[in-house]
């Protein structure tokens, strides 16, 4: 069915909102049987890539262009690292660090969030080791002190780390008590229920299945509608100064 020229997606100098009826998928070199939705990548002027890989059965998504972080959405992939093999499932996540020679396959075909970044250094501080985690595992404390938002971190708050990887989910109602404005780049993938997303000056419908890159200083501010809880997956860099 045609949408006659319409759509939720808008790209703007600040801010990109990918929705799915716009997803053009393509292929990366050292994976097989694997449809790459790219989301954002610095040919739109951001300083990360981060994409949606549709995994078939039997198919690979092999080596970074940097270090990675990757998320299960859905199915299991298996992790070969220096010789070693981590299966993950649903929810489950890994870190990979910069020039780790490593493979991801599943058996039974799987789809999952993948950040890649050049890694920025920092004096006396060596570089983070390889991660893994289960999502729903890791403590969740309320933003700001509020108990229908609740925040897990899942990268160590430490200078090791030059990005952040969060989930946030908000009770029905609930909503960022603030617009925020900071220096720090977002990719956020909506993994759950939806709501309205302020971008500048713009007012945003999103719901599951949505992306967002926000450039820096971008004013930004959410809050969650409907019966269900909204869940998304958001990225920052971070712990470094601004002057890179």
């Amino acid at each position: 069915m045609h949408n006659l020229g319409q759509t939720r997606s808008v790209r703007r100098s600040s801010h990109l909102l990918h929705t799915p009826d716009t997803f053009v998928r393509t292929r990366i070199p050292s994976c097989e049987k694997t449809a790459i939705v790219v989301h954002v990548s610095p040919a739109l002027g951001a300083g990360f890539t981060q994409y949606t890989a549709e995994i078939e059965p039997g198919g690979t998504l092999g080596d970074a262009a940097g270090q990675r972080f990757l998320y299960v959405l859905d199915g299991e992939v298996e992790i070969t690292l220096d010789g070693k093999d981590k299966r993950l499932a649903k929810d489950s996540y890994v870190y990979i660090p910069e020039g780790s020679s490593q493979l991801c396959i599943s058996r039974t075909g799987a789809r999952a969030a993948v950040i890649e970044k050049r890694y920025v250094g920092v004096a006396r501080e060596n570089a983070p080791a390889l991660l893994i985690g289960h999502e729903p595992q890791v403590s969740a404390q309320p933003l700001m002190d509020d108990p229908d938002l609740l925040v897990r971190t899942l990268l160590p708050d430490t200078f090791g780390f030059d990005f952040a990887v969060n989930t946030m989910a908000y009770q029905p109602g609930a909503a960022l008590s603030m617009v925020e404005i900071h220096e720090m780049e977002h990719g956020l993938l909506m993994l759950e229920g939806g709501g309205i997303y302020r971008l500048d000056e713009n007012w945003y419908p999103v719901t599951a299945g949505d992306f967002i890159w926000m450039a820096p200083f971008c004013p930004q501010w959410f809050g969650a509608l409907g019966k269900t809880p909204a869940k998304y997956l958001i990225y920052k860099d971070w712990n470094r100064h601004p002057l890179g």
